[in-house]
């Protein structure tokens, strides 16, 4: 029998994107269930998700915006209670979000018990590198085991994994936090290269604002992990 595989797609404005999405993912057969928490839009991304013709997807809205983590835990109380492989993904990756059958094969053929994505390099100039490279240190840093991918929210988890969280953590540095446990508690993360593409920040006041509060997050997150794990 097949594991049942659950994917939980935050989403929060994303009308002109999350119809490709689904419809990239929805004829995966390995998929079980597709479940989009919608998280306060503004825009009518739960109407054109609603919209998209397939048994599997569950739209979740929350009547306000509460953050990434807030909806990817909404998520996990329905996921938790069949799936065997939970995977989140995020809404914007449009027709790219096919690759994600590059994460399951490796999951299901036991390669580990985490399998993250390892996107292309960025083709909008972003930030000086300074997040990524903090995210990459401080997981080699607490774990000894060197990342590339430590940012990304593309992840598909064995449920035992997940079981070991109370909740998914809220903030930015929800993935930094989330890979050191994972690896302090013994399991195992493969990455894999996936053709992937999704919103870029660029090298305007949005992006450093944004840039700014993931420093902060990760450099947070890295405090308190060193406090609970030495």
């Amino acid at each position: 029998m097949n594991p049942y595989l659950s994917i939980i797609i935050p989403a929060y404005n994303e009308e002109n994107k999350i119809k490709d999405t689904l419809e990239n993912i929805k004829d995966i057969k390995e998929i079980s269930e597709i479940i989009v928490v919608d998280d306060g839009s503004s825009d009518n991304t739960s109407k054109v998700a609603k919209e998209v013709k397939s048994d599997k997807i569950t739209v979740i809205t929350q009547d306000k915006n509460r953050g990434k983590g807030y909806a990817l835990n909404n998520g996990l109380k329905v996921a938790m209670t069949k799936a065997d492989i939970i995977g989140f993904l995020d809404g914007d990756l449009g027709s790219s979000s096919k690759e994600v059958a590059k994460l399951i094969t490796p999951i299901l053929n036991d390669e580990a018990d985490v399998i993250i994505a390892k996107f292309p390099p960025a083709k909008k100039k972003g930030g000086l590198g300074f997040v990524k490279g903090l995210a990459k240190e401080s997981v080699l840093e607490m774990t000894g085991v060197e990342l590339d991918a430590t940012l990304s929210g593309q992840r598909l988890f064995k449920k035992e994994v997940l079981e070991k969280f109370d909740e998914i953590p809220f903030g930015y540095g929800v993935e930094v936090g989330m890979t050191i446990d994972i690896l302090k508690y013994g399991y195992r993360i493969k990455e894999v290269l996936v053709n992937m593409t999704h919103s870029e920040t660029g090298r305007d006041l949005k992006g450093f604002i944004h840039r700014g509060k993931q420093y902060y997050h990760i450099k947070k997150v890295l405090r308190q992990k060193k406090k609970e794990w030495r």
